[in-house]
């Protein structure tokens, strides 16, 4: 089945590769946004099946972006995997207490996050 999936970060090559690969890996589509607030408003509008969150970003950080999500009714039921290039540990100490599906460490394989992300959802069902 086809999956709707969001990926917020502000690096445009890292949007770019990873909505390559999941076009290419399981031909879902994917929906792009460069910062917090342009990633709420794209998730109530759309309702996609996961969001791919980048935990460093100016303004609205992951963090912020994650509280906003699930505050929102329109969106707080949609699972969040945040991405990062810090080390998980550190990133799970900054995010206790927060709903978070996964958390994938930065640089990530393109052709593999399809997978990574089914089994993320499996686990959620």
């Amino acid at each position: 089945m086809s999956k709707c999936v969001l990926i917020v970060d502000d690096e445009e090559d890292v949007r770019s590769i990873a909505k390559l690969g999941l076009e290419m890996g399981a031909n879902w589509q994917v929906l792009t946004a460069s910062s917090g607030k342009e990633a709420l408003n794209i998730a109530q509008t759309n309702k996609p099946d996961i969001i791919l969150l980048d935990l460093m970003m100016p303004d609205w950080d992951g963090r912020i972006t994650l509280e906003q999500l699930k505050a929102d009714p329109q969106t707080q039921h949609i699972p969040v995997i945040l991405m990062t290039a810090k080390n998980q540990s550190s990133a799970e100490a900054r995010l206790v207490g927060l709903e978070v599906a996964a958390i994938f460490t930065k640089p990530f394989r393109p052709l593999q996050l399809s997978e990574q992300i089914t089994a993320v959802l499996e686990n959620l069902t």
